[in-house]
């Protein structure tokens, strides 16, 4: 197997631990998968149970529960489809925005942080090339995810970027 391969495999394990582990502990922090399904109602508008599972890549009956949970918690609102279609949608209530906002600006901080001895070349580099990765991850499984404007946009960098 190839050894870049590997590393990346390795590599990637590790990412995922170290950015669950940041949020463990903090009673004010969200789920991830609460924080996830916030960001692309964000991102996207109100969306019904079928279109966030398709776009998170879970079933009904998961998508369900966390939503169930999330109305509870006052995260998430029922609303009418704002298109006049039948099914009735979700969308973040004032406080899932405000929380949403303050965990993305905590997440920002520590990678603020994590960051700061690295050249500003490198991190808009690095960014580019986990935008490209997780662009190219959403191409394979079909799932495409919405990006802020004005994000790095791998085509800034083009293919051939080397570190």
């Amino acid at each position: 197997m190839d050894k870049a391969i590997d590393s990346i495999e390795f590599e990637t394990m590790l990412f995922g631990r170290y950015s669950l582990a940041s949020r463990k502990g903090d009673e004010r922090s969200l789920d991830r998968s609460v924080y996830t399904l916030l960001a692309r109602l964000h991102m996207e508008g109100p969306m019904t149970i079928g279109q966030l599972g398709e776009a998170l890549g879970l079933d009904d009956s998961t998508v369900n529960r966390q939503t169930a949970a999330m109305m509870k918690a006052g995260l998430l609102e029922r609303i009418a489809d704002p298109d006049g279609g039948l099914a009735r949608k979700f969308r973040a209530t004032a406080d899932g925005e405000r929380q949403l906002e303050a965990q993305r600006a905590e997440s920002i901080r520590h990678l603020d942080t994590i960051l700061s001895d690295w050249a500003s070349e490198d991190v808009a580099i690095f960014g580019a090339y986990l935008e490209r990765f997780n662009t190219d991850i959403e191409r394979h499984h079909g799932r495409p995810w919405p990006r802020p404007a004005g994000s790095l946009s791998v085509t800034r960098f083009g293919r051939g970027v080397t570190g």
